[in-house]
């Protein structure tokens, strides 16, 4: 297994999770890396793990290269493991693991030295080995092996290194052993001692029957050869000989070898004593026993327990005096002892595995830093990282996947794009139409109510207040009735639409909504009528031709199923919006059917009336007043900015002077002022001095004369420090002073900012940007009657999405042919 800093890299296992979702769904994707036989269920972790092994920092645990990334440690691992296996005698081996399996040995060495001692003079059946005959050295093939040899008469006494022949086909003795178990099973077992084992079960004794397949090639055995016709004679012939005639080849048998094979092959745990055994997989295939024996267990534990009390001992020398015979402790003191020894073994062990992380850590930080590089925007969007001070602030690590199901109405993409304009005009015209904000959510939750009572006073407020603004608006008395007749003479007579005629219709629209231009909706009233002022609207403004679904939304409001058809249906109102698959029959009123509408049907009426809104006076005035603002707050903006650069300038000023009055310290003119007085003093000093016969009267003034001027500069160095502390102060003042100016500053130019999104959104919306495939990025907040902050400084939200529009046919084209310029 290769290793990573000095640690076997251990493979992931699948989580519970996903294998409880394989049980339940078999054809669920997952990632799936070849090499390793590791099973992912997300493409990040696939991502993050193969990274991981493409890191130049493995080594091979065979040969010791280092450098290597998993792959190529695996690899040289297992090509050096292949070539061992091929090398290393086949029968040997399921006698050297049945000896190490349960072994008790600290040091790999030490086992490998141990197994070769056992082994080096010890050969089994079907072995090939090197076989010393009159002097010349012959391939060979052990046929079989015998404990003791019954006739040593077959054997020359005069040379018992050397190998004899039987011209005659030897018997098999009698104490011939077939099975390969029984042989050297004495003097393989490790846990006789080594004298005890070759007393018992001496190598020497052994005897094998070999045959000679051919000479070996060496040129130190050319001296003392036979000619060709005497070694020609040895080739095929079965001779017996003994472990002092035999020998294997180096490449095949050495400790070198012996310590790869046992390494490859064997394991243990980390815990004190721990025994080595055969890998599972390994040990079926030479039918090694898995299972520890009771006796062997017990042994096992004990030698652990040993171990264990071994060391303590050792820690409980150290605790006390080496020079001094410790006194024998009671039992609780000893009970507190073992108390105290456990819980600092405890810690020992708990601030070595903090270390230990905290090292890890540090290097993988390290590591992380090293690979990070500053981000330089604008960048492409799979480029940008989520940083740690980010992740703090509360940021989602997790990106949201874009998906239109997720959109409201987004089953339609006509329905969703004129639902999402809708909104927008409502909310960026809200101040000229009189309406408060609304989030698209609640938007789209008054699109579907869809009961008669209690009514849904958004749609009351957004009907009533577009059909007022309507009134202003140029229209065609009866548009709607004179398109539809126009529509009847391209069509069959008696063709119908939701069970209704044309004819029919016209008929029952005669007399609803004639009056909606006068008619008042009182707020008082909660808007009663609205839905009949909405119909005479339609009536007057809309025609096949702008309206394509005219027909279909009148018969809808003017006419309604049975009633046990309708009590069936109403019951159950669905997300998706289903066309009506009944006929209208009965006629009815446009303030009882409209619950019923799809909401399809309602958002395509309210994208009606606000393109039609748009040309009416209100919105105009509005534009004009937008931007007139537009045009102040740019002016205000450029005035703001100058401000806060002469704030700045005289800022930089005020810690300029700051800093030389602090390097400045009066320490000049306190000297002068000093030097001055101890002038005065010495001049005085001369002149007493001069008069050698003044008495003490004289030396008393003089004292009293230098105390007065030492006052009077320490009172000049006060007067100049307190000067300086006042003239620091009031610099730090204004400093201050400045900066809360500028701060100020600074929040009304966010204030404008967001004043500035508002207004120009009301006139001309613009998208954030592109990303590299030229989808447009929009956002709709904070712009028209709906401001990003409220009241408070809470932040506001209007869609709480971030929308992408894929490209237009002219970007398409322009990718097309950037792709045909790259082929």
């Amino acid at each position: 297994m290769p290793t990573c800093r000095r640690k076997r890299v251990v493979l992931t296992e699948p989580s519970h999770a996903l294998l409880q979702a394989a049980k339940s769904n078999p054809d669920k994707e997952v990632y799936y890396l070849q090499q390793t036989g590791e099973i992912f269920e997300t493409y990040d972790a696939y991502a993050a793990r193969m990274s991981f092994y493409r890191l130049k920092q493995f080594q091979c645990e065979v040969t010791g290269k280092s450098g290597l990334d998993y792959f190529q440690a695996l690899e040289s691992e297992q090509q050096e493991a292949q070539t061992m296996h091929s090398r290393f005698p086949e029968p040997l081996k399921a006698a050297v693991l049945k000896v190490v399996q349960w072994q008790v040995v600290g040091r790999l060495d030490h086992l490998v030295e141990a197994v070769f001692d056992r082994f080096k003079d010890r050969y089994f059946a079907d072995e090939k080995v090197l076989v010393d005959v009159e002097g010349d050295k012959f391939f060979a093939k052990v046929v079989q092996v015998y404990p003791q040899k019954i006739d040593p008469g077959v054997v020359e006494a005069s040379s018992p290194n050397q190998a004899s022949s039987s011209t005659s086909p030897p018997q098999p003795p009698p104490l011939a052993v077939e099975d390969n178990v029984q042989i050297h099973k004495i003097g393989g077992d490790l846990k006789i001692p080594i004298k005890e084992a070759l007393a018992r079960d001496d190598p020497l004794k052994y005897f094998y029957k070999v045959q000679i397949l051919e000479e070996q090639h060496d040129k130190s055995h050319e001296k003392g050869k036979a000619s060709l016709k005497d070694k020609a004679k040895w080739s095929g012939r079965l001779i017996d000989v003994q472990c002092t005639a035999m020998s294997r080849d180096r490449l095949a048998f050495s400790k070198s070898i012996l310590r790869r094979f046992i390494r490859d092959c064997v394991d243990r745990d980390a815990a004190v004593a721990s025994p080595w055994t055969v890998k599972e997989a390994i040990a079926k295939h030479y039918g090694v026993d898995s299972v520890m024996p009771e006796e062997t267990r017990k042994g096992v534990e004990n030698i652990k327990k040993g171990e264990i009390d071994k060391r303590k001992k050792i820690w409980e020398d150290k605790e006390g005096p080496p020079t001094k015979k410790q006194k024998k402790m009671t039992a609780a003191q000893e009970d507190r002892g073992k108390f105290i020894l456990t819980k600092r073994e405890r810690e020992a062990r708990e601030k070595a595995e903090r270390q230990q992380k905290a090292k890890e850590e540090a290097e993988r930080l390290a590591a992380e830093r090293k690979k990070k590089k500053p981000i330089r925007y604008p960048t492409e969007d799979m480029d940008v990282r989520i940083s740690d001070k980010e992740k703090k602030a509360g940021v989602k690590v997790k990106k949201p996947i874009a998906s239109r199901a997720l959109l409201p109405f987004g089953e339609d993409q006509a329905t969703f794009e004129s639902f999402l304009m809708a909104w927008n005009f409502l909310v960026v015209y809200g101040q000229p139409l009189h309406l408060s904000p609304l989030t698209m959510d609640d938007f789209e939750h008054a699109l579907r109510h869809s009961v008669i009572e209690p009514p849904c006073p958004m749609l009351c407020e957004i009907h009533a207040t577009l059909i007022y603004n309507l009134r202003t608006v140029p229209f065609n008395r009866h548009s709607a009735v004179l398109s539809l007749l126009r529509l009847k003479n391209g069509l069959e007579e008696d063709h119908k639409v939701f069970g209704v005629t044309i004819d029919e219709l016209a008929a029952a629209m005669a007399d609803v909504g004639n009056n909606w231009e006068r008619v008042p909706l009182r707020i008082q009233d909660t808007r009663a009528g609205w839905e009949d002022a909405l119909l005479g609207c339609l009536k007057d403004h809309a025609t096949v031709e702008n309206f394509p679904r005219l027909r279909e939304v009148l018969t809808a409001l003017l006419f309604a199923p049975e009633p046990n058809v309708e009590s069936s249906t109403s019951s159950s109102s669905s997300r998706i919006s289903s066309p009506i698959s009944h006929p209208l029959t009965i006629a009815s009123s446009p303030g009882e059917r409209y619950h019923a509408l799809l909401p399809a049907d309602r958002i395509a009426i309210l994208a009606f009336m606000c393109n039609l809104s748009v040309s009416s006076k209100a919105i105009h005035t509005h534009l004009e007043s937008c931007e007139e603002s537009l045009t102040a707050l740019r002016k205000e903006k450029i005035e703001i900015n100058r401000l806060k650069k002469q704030y700045a300038e005289e800022m930089n000023v005020l810690v300029g002077e700051i800093e030389t009055k602090k390097e400045s310290t009066p320490n000049g003119t306190v000297e002068d002022a000093a030097m001055h007085d101890s002038s005065d003093l010495s001049d005085a000093l001369s002149e007493e001095g001069s008069e050698t016969a003044s008495a003490t009267s004289g030396r008393q003034k003089s004292s009293s004369r230098q105390k007065d001027l030492r006052q009077r500069a320490h009172a000049k160095q006060r007067e100049i420090a307190r000067a300086k502390v006042a003239a620091e102060k009031q610099a730090q003042a204004e400093h201050r002073r400045l900066d809360e100016e500028v701060n100020k500053l600074e929040r009304r130019l966010e204030s404008i900012e967001r004043e500035f999104r508002k207004l120009l959104g009301a006139i001309r919306v613009k998208p954030l940007g592109k990303d590299r495939f030229h989808n447009r990025i929009w956002w709709f907040d904070g712009m028209g009657s709906m401001s990003l902050l409220g009241s408070g400084g809470v932040v506001q939200y209007g869609t709480g999405r971030i929308f992408l529009q894929g490209p237009a046919e002219v970007d398409l084209e322009m990718m097309s042919k950037r792709e045909e310029k790259d082929a």
